[in-house]
């Protein structure tokens, strides 16, 4: 059977097709919005596996490039692997859909977005969450959807659902957000330095208008939905339970306050190990059910410790901030760097300044386009005492390098005034919670100690939620097994002056208004206080880049020159660069930038660009030299590809009978502008110019001394 519903969102037709492609799969939806087109399709395997304790879901989006009507590059001319964006979204869709799978379903799934057209305008990550939620809820695979999301942008203080990519340009926030019924799941975004509580209506602005798309998604699934596959609930035997809380609890509840993350984690897992071997020989071939019933202690214990008695596995309050240290230019020969450590999370952060010519080009679906600024984080398994090969970034990598990213963007200095490409790089050097947040915290220092004139410095702290019925405790500053074992990982960066950057996963079934305004409150606490510490350490930005990056330098001339400079084939911008060593480049609009940290080379460089790029003045004296002898006068030139005529009668004060007589080829003399046509053609006079200087008659091939 199929089924089609359209409507108009947001001025926009969208429509959401069920029934009609990949009727194979366990649920598929075609969703168009404008001309954008996404195919969702989901999946999941028909038998359980039992030998593991998490959901294994597995979330992939795919941009086709003839979605845009382009043939891939390189040489196999085919898609290779992902892009960042593909993989952001992949991450997007799985942190919304992953809470709300039911409670115990350990078969493999996986949900397939494919862009099969793209209009350039509408971003098809919003269309594919929407297709995800569909193609889930109209499965028989146990979802306890719907969901959708939407991007939410403000352009002059007006609320603008679901932004096309030129509006978003002049939008000061941009927030992807998706939700159920009741919560929101899901929060992803960036902004200008925007306040909390414009943030929040924000938020719930976007959650009002997911309503629509929920109700449609209802009532197709009455119409076609298949019926859903019971999963089978994974009880634990009370008597195994039983034991293992008198065997263990006492024990657990002394070392689960051990405030030493990895001593704390060697004495659970030996208790742990003593429980299951003393219970093995009581409930041989139980190893998983013992081992499962002592993990369900553990976080029982570790919830209660908050819930009831407010206080961390670390003996803070649930406000309290980790210990901060501050240490900024760490290392000699980088351009800025920066050590960040919060309790056990510690981050190395370097800043690196580079030219035009080292932006990164991005060839994406909705067009080329250069990034001036990249953050890339790097998590090392030795920063959580492991042992792991190393391979390219993860998934995870990547999202936290670009929510950190995002965080610092707003705040950089515009081109104009500041022509460098930027580039950070964050290496773990130790975690226990919250690394992409003290990557925010080190790569605003590091900014500030290479010199670049940041508007404000950034800070970021990652906020936690317990909710046990009607008990709500939000945690800031959090711990690794507080991410791990509690219900919300919120984090939040920004300025003095508002937020920059947000994201939240959550574990439970969404987060109402107030929870979320109190989790935002109270990170603006914490971002204060870490500002203060970061500001004793680094007030402000140093007063000029570090000696060992490129000074640039900006030229302009006229856009007709462009070609004089770049000359035949390159060969004047390729001799400048070999005679100083400097980078130069040059735009259409006539913008040279020249940079090199040898001072000398940068002004020899400069020297040489603006003699070829110099005009003549009218009443100027310049050096020149003949090039060219005939009857009636000499072609001198005064720069590079610029030569005017000296006629005769303008040669000397006293009369020349032969141009010969006075002048030969490749003689230098000072001449005077007189006149400039309206051909650029330019009238000279060396008569004019030895009178002005004070210079008698030059015979030939003399050296005409004068000023320029």
């Amino acid at each position: 059977m199929i089924k089609k519903v359209e409507l108009d969102f947001h001025g926009r037709p969208l429509s959401i097709e069920v029934g009609k492609v990949a009727k194979q799969a366990d649920g598929a939806a075609l969703v168009r919005y404008g001309e954008t087109v996404v195919l969702v399709t989901a999946v999941a395997a028909k038998e359980l596996k039992t030998d593991t304790d998490f959901f294994p879901l597995t979330v992939d989006y795919q941009e086709k490039t003839f979605a845009a009507g382009k043939i891939p590059g390189g040489f196999f001319k085919r898609e290779g692997r992902p892009s960042e964006k593909e993989i952001l979204t992949c991450r997007l869709i799985d942190r919304s859909i992953r809470p709300l799978f039911s409670e115990g379903l350990r078969c493999e799934t996986q949900v397939i977005a494919t862009v099969l057209s793209a209009d350039r305008e509408n971003d098809p990550d919003v269309v594919a969450m929407l297709g995800a939620s569909v193609a889930l809820h109209v499965s028989d695979i146990p979802f306890n959807g719907p969901l959708a999301g939407v991007r939410i942008g403000r352009i002059d203080g007006r609320w603008v659902v679901n932004p096309t990519q030129s509006q978003l340009l002049e939008s000061d926030m941009d927030i992807f957000l998706s939700g159920s019924r009741d919560a929101i799941v899901m929060v992803e975004g960036g902004a200008r330095m925007v306040p909390e509580d414009e943030i929040l209506e924000a938020l719930f602005t976007g959650h009002e208008a997911i309503q629509p798309l929920l109700q449609i998604q209802e009532e197709i699934r009455r119409e076609i939905g298949k019926p859903k596959r019971q999963v089978p609930l994974a009880e634990l035997d009370e008597a195994i339970v039983r034991q293992v809380e008198q065997l263990a609890l006492s024990k657990l509840q002394q070392a689960i306050e051990i405030p030493e993350k990895l001593e704390r984690y060697k004495q659970i897992g030996e208790i742990k190990g003593e429980v299951v071997a003393k219970m093995l020989a009581e409930f041989p071939q139980k190893e998983k059910d013992i081992k499962g019933a002592f993990d369900e202690l553990k976080r029982n214990c570790f919830r209660g410790l908050i819930i009831q008695r407010e206080r961390r596995i670390d003996g803070r309050g649930l406000k309290d901030i980790r210990p901060i240290t501050c240490e900024v230019e760490i290392l000699p020969r980088t351009h800025g760097s920066a050590l960040f450590t919060r309790g056990e999370t510690q981050a190395l952060v370097v800043t690196t300044l580079g030219t035009a010519s080292d932006e990164q080009k991005i060839d994406a679906l909705i067009g080329e386009h250069y990034k001036k600024f990249m953050l890339h984080y790097n998590f090392p398994p030795f920063s959580v005492g492991e042992v792991k090969f190393l391979r390219g970034p993860s998934r995870r990598e990547i999202g936290h390098g670009n929510l950190a990213e995002r965080a610092l963007l707003p705040v950089l200095p515009p081109e104009e005034s500041f022509p460098y490409t930027v580039r950070i790089v964050s290496e773990v050097l130790e975690s226990n919670g919250s690394t992409s947040m003290a990557t925010v915290c080190g790569g605003s220092l590091s900014l500030m100690d290479a010199g670049v004139p940041v508007s404000a410095p950034v800070a970021g702290i990652a906020m936690g939620l317990i909710k046990e019925g009607e008990h709500v405790r939000v945690l800031s500053d959090i711990l690794g097994d507080e991410d791990h074992l509690g219900d919300m990982d919120f984090k939040v960066a920004g300025t003095p002056n508002g937020v920059t950057s947000l994201q939240m996963d959550i574990k439970i079934s969404g987060v109402n208004r107030d929870i979320m305004r109190q989790a935002l409150y109270q990170a603006r606490e914490g971002r204060l206080h870490i500002l203060g510490i970061m500001t004793e350490t680094m007030g402000s930005h140093r007063a000029s880049v570090s000696g060992h990056a490129p000074r640039i330098t900006t030229l302009k001339v006229r856009p007709d020159k462009i070609r004089e400079i770049i000359g035949p084939g390159g060969k004047v911008i390729r001799g400048i660069i070999e005679a100083t060593g400097v980078k130069m480049d040059v735009e259409d609009d006539g913008t040279v930038t020249i940079a090199s940290s040898d001072e000398a080379a940068s002004r020899k460089a400069i020297e040489m660009v603006q003699k070829i790029a110099a005009e003549a003045e009218i009443g100027k004296i310049y050096k020149g030299t003949v090039r060219k002898i005939v009857d009636f006068g000499a072609f001198v030139e005064i720069f590079p590809g610029t030569d005017g005529l000296v006629h005769i009668s303008q040669l000397s004060p006293e009369r020349v009978r032969r141009v010969s007589d006075v002048l030969k080829e490749g003689d230098e003399v000072m001449v005077k502008v007189l006149e400039i046509d309206r051909q650029g053609k330019i009238r000279l006079s060396r008569k004019e110019a030895l009178q002005e200087t004070g210079n008698g008659p030059s015979g030939a091939g003399s050296d005409d001394s004068s000023r320029t």
